[in-house]
């Protein structure tokens, strides 16, 4: 659940082990471990990764599959344009 979530996100995004951990400010080895179930993250660092990626700590966890996207500092008018931008994507499936 949690590690291939998290796995895929880092995938996702381009980065390997050691710049993730560096974003974090953790230790490649936490994060190998978190990908291989070996330890879980901790309240705190669950909450910090779901903000950098985006995500709610429900999605980590495998309990939902919203994703988000950070619209802070956007004008109504951007925003809109991304939600119109998401219904056609959606539309086309």
């Amino acid at each position: 659940m949690f590690e291939d979530i998290i796995k895929q996100l880092r995938l996702n995004q381009g980065l390997n082990q050691v710049e993730l951990a560096k974003e974090l400010h953790v230790t490649k080895q936490c994060i190998s471990n978190w990908e291989n179930g070996n330890i879980a993250p901790s309240v705190d660092m669950l909450i910090k990764i779901a903000k950098y990626f985006s995500v709610s700590t429900d999605y980590l966890l495998g309990m939902d599959n919203r994703r988000y996207i950070e619209t802070t500092g956007l004008t109504d008018r951007q925003i809109t344009h991304i939600q119109q931008i998401i219904g056609d994507i959606l539309e086309s499936k």
